[in-house]
């Protein structure tokens, strides 16, 4: 490997010149090239070399779908498998197993951060006034983590020898993932996508980092605490919890993989504590949650005023929720072991903390509608998103306060209402947002037009989908059904069948808009205005549209530098004087 390195370091610099690519603010170079651009080099080196804030934000973006297509697919899987009560398709519940560790794992580690990371490299400098990031390699570096974090984590999908994929599930729940009994899991599939984990978390530190520097010291001088846009303040809360949290879980992994291979004792049976990994896991991985929602509630908050026709409502209570929630995350860790015999006392204080998070998601969903409410609200594909996003995650939020309490949990705990609710959050709400991004900044991004018919279609079927998939887990968890099984009884058929349906309105959906997003990209129309939306008749444009303006009426070429606007908007509270 190290042979390899050097080889390619060689090669690099027999082939390109550095002189000609020398960082800047902004990514770009100075000197001559022999490249087609005059700031970049051109073809794969470009992609492979770049430091530059918008090429980072459209490979994550790149990652982020194919790790969502990948997800999607092992879930399809799966639930083409529950359409029938006994093992049909698969062949044995050990490969159910593993996609459903994969899917979750895929899903929230290599799509949900990754896509998030996509918006915020590519659009916070533009909105805050920054040449690019405060460390450009550092932000390349923690991209480039990834693809190998990937590989690691399905290694045990590809023909190795002796690699089977891990069946852990995603929250890797000791003793079984620390290797003990008669079991496969001490195979080596565990450990590589264990230290697969351990990349993707060492990436998001970096980048949480960098987003930090970049919100503190980066803005231009025009842009101050009072009006930093939503979308950068949910970036800078959620950097935050992942400064916390991660290296939590990096070190936990780190003990795991000691127990696995060298005999130590953290979580292993006869000398460690099983339980104490589900404290350091879910001491990180509730705050994940809000790692992952806080910024899609940005980008709502962001979008939907712009299509509602008039500003956010209540701008300084939705900023404040979202510090309250960045806060009360790390007190509600213990709400998910509520099942395990931990002391009453401290489940009737995890119960309180976890009923109180409630309250500042609530201020959120109020400020959403009230915004809505009275305005000239445009049905457009961005907006029946954010639309969506509002009332899926009402519904979600509603089941998830009913988990929060202590006897209702201990009835529903490990069943499909789990796998229901949760859905509602991570399917029905984030994804929803990343859509509504996705169609808001399309026109920015590329130039160009989706086709709008086919926006709409892919809403309706996904929001179709999503309800009636989720809904009939809500309902099999009333029933009983217990999470994490690739059979059950027949009494449970219809509504598994049902959402199987469900799921297939979602794949249908999925193919539109990938479909959609790649013609669109390549022979969409050509956007003929630097005010694409018609934001100013409202006074509502801000600062990304107007860097989208100049670079339509100069010529600017991607990725150089731009001197600041003197009319920065960025949306945020009021102007200091």
């Amino acid at each position: 490997m190290g042979l390899f390195l050097v080889g390619v370091a060689a090669f690099l610099a027999r082939v390109e010149d550095w002189r000609s690519y020398t960082p800047l603010g902004a990514g770009g170079g100075v000197g001559e090239s022999g490249y087609a651009h005059r700031e970049k080099p051109a073809g794969l080196i470009r992609w492979l070399t770049t430091v530059d804030h918008k090429d980072i934000g459209l490979l994550y973006g790149l990652y982020g779908v194919i790790a969502f297509v990948v997800g999607g697919l092992m879930a399809m899987l799966m639930r083409a498998e529950l359409s029938t009560p006994d093992i049909a398709l698969l062949g044995a519940p050990t490969f159910y197993n593993s996609l459903m560790t994969s899917h979750g794992i895929t899903m929230l580690f290599l799509f949900g951060t990754p896509i998030i990371a996509a918006f915020a490299n590519y659009l916070i400098p533009l909105i805050i006034g920054a040449d690019d990031m405060a460390f450009p390699r550092i932000n390349a570096i923690a991209f480039w983590l990834l693809p190998p974090g990937a590989l690691l984590i399905w290694a045990g999908f590809f023909p190795l020898p002796e690699v089977i994929p891990a069946q852990t599930a995603w929250t890797m729940y000791t003793p079984l993932s620390a290797g003990v009994g008669n079991g496969n899991q001490a195979n080596v599939g565990v450990d590589l996508m264990l230290l697969g984990l351990h990349l993707t978390g060492v990436s998001a530190t970096m980048g949480a980092v960098n987003f930090i520097a970049t919100i503190f010291t980066e803005r231009g001088e025009r842009v101050t605490w009072a009006n930093l846009d939503i979308f950068s303040w949910t970036i800078l809360t959620q950097s935050g919890l992942i400064l916390f949290a991660f290296p939590l879980l990096g070190s936990a992994l780190v003990m795991l993989l000691l127990d696995r291979n060298f005999g130590t004792t953290f979580f292993a049976v006869g000398g460690g504590d099983p339980i104490l990994w589900q404290h350091l896991f879910w001491f990180f991985g509730h705050p994940e949650v809000y790692i992952l929602v806080l910024p899609p509630m940005g980008i709502v908050s962001y979008v939907l005023p712009r299509f509602a026709g008039r500003k956010l409502f209540g701008f300084k209570f939705v900023v404040y929720s979202t510090l309250a929630i960045g806060v009360l995350s790390f007190g509600v860790w213990a709400h998910h072991m509520f099942a395990t015999g931990i002391d009453p006392r401290l489940r009737a204080s995890f119960m309180a903390v976890s009923l109180a998070i409630a309250i500042p998601s609530a201020v959120k969903t109020f400020n959403w509608i009230t915004t809505m409410w009275n305005g000239k609200v445009r049905l457009t594909a961005p907006m029946l998103f954010c639309i969506g996003f509002v009332s899926n995650f009402i519904i979600g939020g509603v089941t998830g306060v009913f988990l929060a309490s202590v006897p209702v949990d201990l009835v529903l705990h490990d069943t499909y209402y789990v796998v229901g609710h949760f859905h509602y959050i991570v399917m029905g709400a984030i994804a929803f947002a990343g859509f509504a991004g996705i169609y808001y900044w399309f026109p920015l991004v590329t130039g160009r037009w989706y086709q709008r018919s086919l926006a709409k279609a892919h809403f309706w079927l996904f929001m179709i989908g999503t309800n009636i998939t989720f809904f009939a887990m809500v309902l099999l968890g009333y029933g009983g059904m217990p999470r994490r099984y690739a059979t059950y009884l027949p009494q449970f058929a219809t509504l598994h069948q049902l959402a199987t349906v469900g799921a297939a309105l979602l794949f249908v959906g999925g193919l539109i808009w990938a479909y959609n997003l790649v013609v669109s990209w390549l022979e969409g129309a050509r956007v003929q205005s630097g005010d694409p939306w018609r934001l100013e008749e409202q006074n509502l444009n801000t600062a990304e549209w107007d860097w989208f303006d100049r670079k339509r009426r100069t010529a600017i070429v991607d990725g150089g530098r731009e001197e600041e606007p003197d009319d920065l908007r960025t949306d945020g509270g009021g102007d200091e004087n």
